[in-house]
């Protein structure tokens, strides 16, 4: 048995339609029998009606009866757990780590890595994303919290879903962003010729996606450092975002430019800071998780290069 939760973010949707959105691999008639035959519960109550209307904060759960063919496997691979307790764990993802199964990807994942290192992880994720709250791309590194408990998870879910959850990134774009800071409000949904690439839609084809930004370093007119924090939590949100205003994120092999002036193994975007509410003391926490080695040494070359002081982001470099 696959049971899943999902925290709604927005108000008026069909059960059926949300579902589609969340289960991309599933068709709508089997959505829509999954639902006819109970399988199917908003904030805990069974529900057969597929256009039952979604309204934000909702908790829905679906529970797939037939069990995938294969669950993730314990492997001993080395991650950096920057915090652990009975409730949930804070992760530092390296580069180039799928965070999940699926899509063809059966090992190496950071749940993988975590089912050797914790003692548990919460069953709402199903077989393949036992603990996972929230994701961050395979090139992107940085912080993720991760349910130890089915109770810490609806409660960490309804804090990204209530943005109460803040997260704070790091990237290095491409030219210079012509303001110093501001706000990208667009639709974002999946591209409609590239299926494995998002992209800012017309308004009301996609979901609703909000971006602060603010410039930290400027390297000439070449590159900029910028901060991001994130408002809502689309799929390749930020990296989309930052194509939007015409400057991507540097080495990003989907979005950014074919011509690298580096060498890198994906893009530099690094989820730094993660500020949430403890799942059952209530008490406000804030986890750091400096920028990668190989993000730090462009950085160094930059500052060199065009005379730029790095005092005023040193924060962000392992010293």
């Amino acid at each position: 048995m696959d049971k899943r939760l999902w925290i709604a973010e927005e108000n008026s949707k069909r059960l059926d339609v949300f579902l589609s959105e969340q289960l991309e691999d599933f068709t709508r008639s089997r959505l829509k029998k999954l639902i006819e035959e109970g399988n199917v519960c908003i904030n805990g109550k069974p529900t057969a009606k597929a256009g039952a209307e979604i309204r934000v904060g909702d908790e829905v759960t679906i529970v797939i009866p037939d069990a995938v063919e294969y669950a993730a496997k314990p492997e001993n691979i080395p991650i950096d757990i920057v915090y652990q307790d009975a409730d949930f764990a804070v992760v530092n993802k390296p580069q180039g780590m799928t965070v999940h199964i699926g899509s063809g990807v059966c090992e190496g994942t950071l749940v993988n890595a975590l089912l050797y290192a914790l003692d548990s992880l919460s069953g709402i994720g199903g077989v393949l994303r036992p603990g996972i709250v929230h994701r961050i791309d395979k090139d992107t590194t940085g912080l993720l919290v991760v349910a130890k408990n089915d109770k810490a998870h609806v409660s960490l879910a309804s804090q990204i879903a209530q943005k109460t959850c803040k997260r704070t990134y790091y990237a290095l774009l491409e030219g210079s962003v012509k303001t110093d800071s501001g706000r990208i409000v667009t639709d974002i949904g999946r591209h409609p010729t590239e299926r494995l690439k998002m992209a800012v839609l017309p308004d009301g084809r996609g979901k609703i996606a909000v971006t602060d930004y603010e410039v930290v370093a400027r390297f000439g007119q070449e590159f900029t450092l910028c901060k991001f924090d994130l408002q809502t939590g689309r799929t390749h949100q930020i990296r989309v975002h930052a194509k939007h205003l015409g400057h991507p994120v540097v080495g990003d092999p989907v979005y950014g430019y074919k011509k690298q002036k580096f060498r890198l193994n994906g893009q530099l975007l690094h989820a730094w800071q993660l500020r949430l509410t403890h799942p059952t003391t209530g008490e406000e926490m804030t986890f750091n998780a400096p920028l990668p080695t190989a993000f730090c040494e462009i950085l160094e070359k930059l500052c060199k290069q065009y005379g730029v002081d790095r005092a005023s982001f040193s924060t962000l470099f392992n010293e």
